[in-house]
């Protein structure tokens, strides 16, 4: 399969936890990451929704409030 290079914007905790990971864990990031590209893409509403939900409980989870997150989307 034919690769692409291709950039992004992510928040810095995400950008030390690639860098920081080994070349190997890097490979995997970034497969999942086009399955999961290819997934929204699709149109794959609800796998989508699911994430997002994960994702904000582990947010919630580790502290973030619903004002920082504002904040945060508010300065994008």
């Amino acid at each position: 399969m034919a690769t692409e290079i291709i950039t992004i914007q992510v928040d810095a905790e995400a950008a030390e936890a690639y860098r920081a990971a080994s070349p190997e864990a890097q490979k995997k990031m970034q497969v999942l990451l086009g399955l999961w590209l290819k997934e929204v893409a699709a149109g794959d509403s609800e796998s989508l929704k699911q994430l997002m939900t994960d994702i904000g409980n582990k947010a919630q989870a580790r502290g973030l409030t619903s004002e920082e997150l504002e904040s945060i989307l508010d300065a994008e």
